[in-house]
């Protein structure tokens, strides 16, 4: 599991204070390049490379408010991997208290520049399959 933190800035919250539902999806993603980045697969190297990975499904479960100036840890781990697709779990807390905000998952699909589903090449997928097995190891 990789865990980054944040903090709610003022611009993501809505006039009663509460950060807007769509930021949640903006954690996520951090969460999920910061994963990337860990198992050495960078973003501009697989967009060079013509590999674009599309998020195929999403889903957040909300379970209670962030508000401004709460610090929130994005824990984010992969919970399936095949050559053509990955699956990220995610949670986000308030860091103080470790209150769960909210849990969702994340598909991507890896495809070329014209959106045709890809096979990930193996330097790419192995890293990723190497911090895969780590992580099943350790739970």
């Amino acid at each position: 599991m990789v865990t980054v933190k944040d903090k709610v800035r003022f611009v993501e919250t809505d006039m009663m204070g509460v950060v807007h539902h769509a930021n949640y999806f903006r954690w996520f993603e951090m969460g999920r390049v910061e994963y990337l980045r860990q198992a050495e697969v960078y973003l501009l190297d697989l967009m060079a490379g013509g590999i674009l990975f599309p998020i195929t499904d999403v889903s957040c479960q909300y379970r209670a408010s962030a508000r401004f100036d709460d610090s929130l840890l994005i824990e984010t781990s992969l919970l399936e991997l095949s050559k053509v697709k990955m699956v990220f779990g995610y949670r986000v807390l308030r860091e103080e208290g470790e209150l769960l905000l909210a849990t969702g998952s994340t598909q991507n699909a890896f495809t070329d520049r014209n959106g045709k589903i890809f096979r990930l090449p193996a330097e790419y997928y192995d890293r990723l399959q190497m911090m895969f097995a780590q992580e099943r190891a350790n739970a």
